[in-house]
């Protein structure tokens, strides 16, 4: 009796953190959409949200310029924001999982690299895909994504059998700037893209409009989905292959099949955006302290946790510097790199 009580407080407990959690998102989103060069009352968020969505007529005390602001670019920069920082959060946490690495992230071992590499030179080929329109962007960083970690774990397999840590996130750094590299020469000796493909590698959410966000929501939902099916699957593998194996999971295919969903899923986040690094380091474990190991709880918080981080760092990148922005992956990379530093010196002492 009295261990029931006890489970009982302690999942009421966790209820609660969750919904803090929530709450947390909902108030970071509408300070987003607030802040700026033009301040916005909260107020009118709703008045424009229901005018857009109930097609009804705009308060009197709700000017047109308001109206365009809030509905053109800052509600949807605002969910496409949290979309990216919700996806790259569940791809680091399935990348840790069937990697079973503190460090393995899609930024890490080169999968966000690959990926942009994809996207970038369709953009600078000015490539358009005339059936599948827009989501062609979100294919093609998903194909990337997974010929990035295919290779990066290709390769690191043949350098160590045992694929440990340290060998991961080596080759996947020396992945990461082989291919910055190529995508520098690629962007020199097309002056006329310079200027774009460069602040485009820096992410950034700037000019994002309804049909980026339209375009990569619907696919990072179907993938984060579908990941959320296969929980069951990423708790047995943290045990290790042995125990897996004897659990009845085939688990070659599992983990292929995890980590090519998670590459795809960091692929088609970034393919309107630019690379963003840390995210999918740093909202797992943030997670995973707080909520434990279940990826029952842990791959839903983690989106919504991945999620807060970005729509926070765009508030910072959009604020900071009065009547200019600063790229959002630099401030999540002056967020996360202390952060990996730590983790990896944590574990440097661990083993």
């Amino acid at each position: 009796m009295a261990k029931q009580l006890k489970a009982k407080t302690a999942a009421r407990g966790q209820y609660a953190i969750m919904a803090a959690f929530i709450a947390v998102a909902a108030v970071t989103s509408v300070a987003a959409v607030c802040a700026g060069s033009v301040p916005i009352r909260v107020s009118d968020i709703s008045s424009v949200l229901i005018s857009h969505i109930f097609n009804r007529p705009l308060p009197a005390d709700v000017d047109k310029a308001t109206d365009t602001i809030l509905w053109t670019l800052r509600v949807p920069r605002v969910i496409l924001a949290f979309t990216v920082g919700a996806s790259l959060g569940v791809s680091g946490v399935v990348m840790q999982a069937v990697l079973r690495n503190p460090l393995a992230s899609s930024y890490t071992i080169g999968v966000s690299a690959g990926a942009s590499l994809g996207v970038g030179t369709l953009m600078m080929f000015g490539v358009s895909f005339p059936i599948l329109g827009m989501f062609g962007y979100p294919l093609a960083g998903c194909i990337a994504g997974i010929g990035a970690i295919t290779l990066s774990i290709f390769f690191s397999s043949a350098l160590d059998r045992n694929l440990s840590s340290n060998t991961i996130v080596l080759v996947g750094m020396v992945f990461s700037l082989f291919i910055s590299a190529l995508i520098t020469l690629i962007t020199a000796l097309n002056t006329t893209v310079l200027q774009r493909l460069t602040y485009w590698q820096m992410g950034s959410f700037n000019m994002r409009e309804w049909s980026h966000t339209l375009t990569v929501l619907p696919v990072a939902v179907l993938l984060t989905g579908w990941l959320v099916l296969r929980t069951k699957e990423l708790d047995i593998l943290t045990f290790g292959d042995e125990q897996a194996a004897l659990m009845g999971i085939n688990v070659r295919r599992e983990k292929w099949l995890l980590l090519y969903l998670g590459a795809a899923l960091t692929g088609a986040s970034i393919s309107f955006v630019g690379i963003i690094s840390f995210v999918d380091l740093v909202a797992p474990h943030i997670v995973r302290r707080v909520f434990g190991a279940k990826h029952k709880i842990v791959l839903p918080m983690t989106a919504v946790c991945g999620g807060v981080i970005m729509v926070f760092s765009d508030i910072i990148a959009r604020t900071v510097l009065p009547g200019r922005e600063l790229p959002v992956g630099v401030v999540t990379a002056l967020i996360g790199a202390p952060f990996f530093a730590f983790v990896f010196f944590k574990q440097r002492r661990v083993n």
